[in-house]
């Protein structure tokens, strides 16, 4: 064997030193006391998302370290649609989901294996907390939903889509529309091409098409005009939720990232401005758009009125009349209590 280089016997013995040095210093801030940091310990928290706005809270929790401050190790879990998050907590493969998950796809897991879901918050929107719109092409001639009656619309993916597209056109008067899902990013290029006369959305698709110059927005808080009956009445549309099994097993870690999840609320209602840009980097949402897009509501579940569970109530019963519930299924049932 060959002998080792002065130099590198005297990088060793200085790497030592430093070994050494840098377990004194550890020892002294251990003695004279550290900034606290949480460890965090427990199970793992996987939440599925899809990457649009209404989920600002859980991604301004993630990136303020609300999670990390009360010892959570929470996993997002990014996924294409409302439904395949769905699937994933029905599968055992998330424990929960984000804010912007499709109430209804919440609904139809919970139809299929009872007991699975339990709601802990809600975005509402309506005329003024602009989500779902119908738009058509800057120089389409439509004044009135009636005005699309038989043309070719398009609406998001997913049977909650579809179904709310469909009831919106016919209650609207465009009886006779042809309803294509395309995926909600393809909407304002499918409305440029002509490809579609007009479409059932959900911002920002709206904003990029005003934005750009291609399209403009025919009515804002269609669900809420057409199918609540109220066009201020709030659509709990999409929601936040935990796994019944998780908080079981998990009871005070649930409670623990829900008053977590909780504060990305109140960070987005009372910082909306500086919220918004943690949109990057969980959606499309970048640059200008950032600063444009609506921020949707939020409704915690200690903050339900009886009228919010009315009104939600009647969404989800559209959806047993149109046969895509299997049974009428209770709101109040879904609610995460405490």
């Amino acid at each position: 064997m060959k002998q080792a280089s002065l130099s590198t016997l005297n990088s060793a013995a200085l790497s030592r030193r430093k070994l050494v040095q840098a377990g004194g210093a550890a020892l002294m801030i251990g003695t004279l006391g550290a900034p606290v940091v949480r460890a965090q310990s427990g199970p793992k928290i996987r939440i599925g998302y899809w990457p649009i706005a209404a989920g600002l809270p859980f991604y301004a929790a993630i990136e303020k370290g609300y999670f990390k401050e009360a010892g959570l190790d929470v996993e997002p879990q990014r996924f294409a649609g409302a439904q395949q998050v769905m699937e994933a907590v029905l599968s055992d493969r998330a424990d929960g989901t984000a804010n912007g998950t499709g109430s209804a796809n919440i609904a139809i897991g919970e139809i299929a294996q009872p007991g699975t879901f339990k709601i802990f918050c809600s975005n509402p929107s309506n005329a003024k907390n602009v989500l779902d719109q119908v738009l058509v092409p800057k120089d389409s001639p439509a004044k009135t939903i009636a005005d699309l009656k038989g043309k070719r619309v398009a609406s998001g993916p997913g049977i909650q889509n579809v179904t709310l597209a469909k009831t919106v056109f016919e209650r609207g008067g465009a009886t006779g529309v042809t309803v294509v899902e395309l995926p909600i990013g393809q909407h304002v290029a499918a409305l440029a091409a002509g490809q579609v006369d007009g479409c059932y959305t959900l911002e920002p698709t709206g904003t990029i098409g005003r934005l750009n110059g291609t399209t403009r927005m025919l009515e804002a808080g269609v669900i809420a005009k057409y199918i609540l009956g109220d066009p201020m009445a709030p659509w709990f549309g999409g929601s936040a939720s935990l796994s019944s099994s998780f908080i079981k097993k998990h009871p005070e870690v649930a409670k623990k990232f829900i008053a977590a999840y909780g504060k990305g609320v109140q960070y987005v209602r009372t910082q909306g401005v500086e919220a918004r840009q943690y949109l990057k980097g969980y959606t499309a949402i970048e640059g200008a758009l950032t600063g444009e897009v609506p921020l949707a509501a939020y409704t915690m579940y200690n903050e339900f009125t009886p009228a919010d569970v009315a009104h939600f109530q009647k969404f989800f019963d559209l959806f047993a009349e149109k046969g895509i519930f299997s049974s009428r299924l209770m709101v109040d049932s879904m609610l995460y209590k405490g």
